[in-house]
């Protein structure tokens, strides 16, 4: 009786599967790093946008001042064009609870709140002055 097994054994098996742990072990400590930089990227970008939203306002009243009352978040939201960009650390887009705006005569600051997802030292503010 000639019987020909076409099945893997249980060591194979196991050697493929301590081969794919140790390329996971590998991989997703630099996907994870990965993600998280890509979130401070896009908070830090998003943030520009309103500070360009910002500086424009400013310049459409004339210069007169950062604190002025044509610098709202209602206009600041339709410069941006009816939205406030998503904060990806706080999965939220709120002028007000996800970017801290900070206005004053000669200068206007912007940061965006670092939420859960996101360590708070590796978001700038941005700064913008007269």
């Amino acid at each position: 009786m000639n019987k020909s097994n076409k099945a893997f054994t249980l060591i194979e098996l196991l050697v493929v599967v301590l081969i794919l742990g140790i390329l996971v072990a590998v991989a997703l400590p630099s996907y994870l790093s990965s993600v998280k930089d890509a979130r401070h990227k896009t908070a830090n970008a998003n943030a520009k946008a309103i500070a360009t939203a910002v500086q424009a306002l400013y310049v459409k009243s004339n210069g007169k001042s950062y604190s002025s009352t044509d610098i709202t978040a209602s206009a600041i939201t339709a410069e941006l064009g009816g939205t406030i960009p998503v904060n990806p650390c706080t999965g939220a887009a709120s002028l007000t609870t996800d970017y801290t705006l900070t206005q004053a005569a000669a200068t206007a600051t912007i940061k965006p709140a670092a939420g859960s997802n996101c360590t708070a030292g590796d978001l700038p503010t941005i700064t913008l002055s007269q």
